[in-house]
């Protein structure tokens, strides 16, 4: 399981938790636990772009320069 996987089912558990507490403030802390690994999944997607697009440019300079 990749861990942007793991950060949406954490954020989904964190939900769950919030639905049935009956504490306001517990209910608010689990909301921002879910925010908070939501955010981590979208820097992970972030990070797997960048990573896949600067991949691509290198093969796609060294293809360059093979073909000079």
């Amino acid at each position: 399981m990749h861990a942007t996987d793991r950060f949406l089912r954490f954020a989904a558990e964190c939900e769950v938790m919030a639905k049935f507490t009956r504490n306001p403030q517990d209910k608010a802390v689990w909301n921002g636990l879910a925010q908070r690994w939501l955010r981590c999944a979208e820097l992970m997607d972030q990070e797997h772009a960048n990573i896949h697009r600067a991949a691509t440019a290198k093969r796609q300079r060294a293809s360059r320069s093979l073909a000079h």
